[in-house]
């Protein structure tokens, strides 16, 4: 609740708010409801002005920060409940229109000063200022001498009062083209090659996709050389249209690659997949298991898969937390074989010598 002068202010405002409501009663004039909204847009402003202003008094105070939060548009989405969007837009106004203070103390004038005159005295409201500031942050204003930088800016900020946020963005960047004549300057240079590949796992469902883009010719031949030869249609039936071939084609290398390729070792070993399986599912025959990077596998391909891969079951409780890590193959260490040797001296149930090889 509001305490001591700001309790008064609030009694004050919150009692010509209501005189403001009686004014536009049932028996207002349309002359007088006019004016009412008239008067409400101008508060309006004014709020938005003092909003802005308080803000950045309390960044040059330290009093989000000190509070625990890491910027003034986390706390002010917090402790007002705004969106965080609408949190920066305040937060962007402050630092556009209110005064600086430089490191020793000395006030400086508001970064957008004409605008933050037109803000004062109402001509401007917020949507003004962050257009005449997003006009202004544009590289072709930073390419503007200060001189005419600061112009530019006195003019935007003078025709708040006639044009709209909207116009006034439409105005505004034809006024910043002119004045960048003669634009960016020319880069002869050729752009860099871009060779990238995007893995993106589809949320809520299983499965993902693959967004890339090769510029280098000798890589994109290589790999468009092996999916067009292994793409192609298998039988004089084959149903599948050229994006799934291709699609099945890429998986398929992807596969022989991690059985037979030379790939470099994952935590001490060549990569395989993990197939996750829940306790509930497990003692149910396996209807369901999870993959590694999240997808879901049905009855039919974990089947399939436990073929011809290297299959390491890994159970899980209901609390996510793994009760059973099985083996790719059920073979003794070697250091364990070993020992059992040492201290058995052979077959502990039939007596054959270690070396011995058993044959059927």
């Amino acid at each position: 609740m509001p305490v001591g002068s700001v309790a008064t202010a609030h009694r004050l405002l919150t009692e010509a708010v209501d005189a403001l409501a009686r004014a536009a009663g049932t028996g207002a004039t349309d002359a007088e409801l006019l004016s009412v909204l008239t008067v409400c847009e101008g508060l309006s402003r004014r709020l938005d002005r003092l909003t802005a202003s308080t803000v950045s008094v309390l960044q040059r105070r330290g009093a989000f920060a000190e509070r625990g939060y890491k910027s003034a548009a986390a706390a002010l989405s917090d402790l007002l409940g705004w969106e965080t969007f609408e949190a920066r837009r305040r937060v962007h106004a402050a630092d556009s229109v209110c005064p600086r203070i430089g490191l020793d103390g000395t006030e400086h004038p508001p970064r957008l000063a004409a605008t933050a005159a037109a803000f004062a005295s109402g001509h401007a409201r917020l949507r003004h200022v962050e257009v005449i500031a997003k006009l202004l942050d544009s590289p072709a204003a930073h390419r503007l001498s200060p001189e005419v930088w600061a112009g530019a800016e006195a003019v935007l900020a003078e025709k708040t009062a006639q044009y709209t946020p909207t116009q006034l963005q439409s105005w505004g960047t034809d006024l910043i083209d002119k004045l960048d004549a003669d634009g960016p300057e020319p880069d002869d240079r050729p752009p860099a090659p871009v060779n990238e590949l995007h893995l993106l796992p589809h949320r809520g469902r299983p499965g993902g996709s693959l967004k890339g883009r090769f510029d280098d010719d000798a890589l994109h031949d290589a790999i468009a050389t092996l999916i067009d030869t292994m793409a192609a249609p298998r039988t004089g039936d084959d149903q599948r249209g050229a994006a799934q071939r291709q699609a099945e084609a890429l998986a398929e290398v992807c596969g022989y690659v991690l059985d037979h390729g030379e790939v470099p070792e994952s935590g001490g070993r060549r990569p395989h997949l993990n197939v996750i399986i829940g306790l509930e599912d497990l003692e149910g025959r396996a209807r369901a298991a999870m993959l590694d990077f999240g997808g879901r596998l049905s009855p039919e391909s974990l089947r399939l898969l436990a073929c011809d891969a290297a299959v390491v079951p890994i159970v899980m409780n209901g609390a996510g937390q793994p009760l059973d890590v099985g083996r790719a193959k059920r073979t003794v260490p070697d250091g364990l074989r070993r020992a059992v040797a040492a201290r058995d001296r052979g077959c502990a149930r039939c007596g054959r010598p270690p070396g011995a090889r058993y044959t059927t």
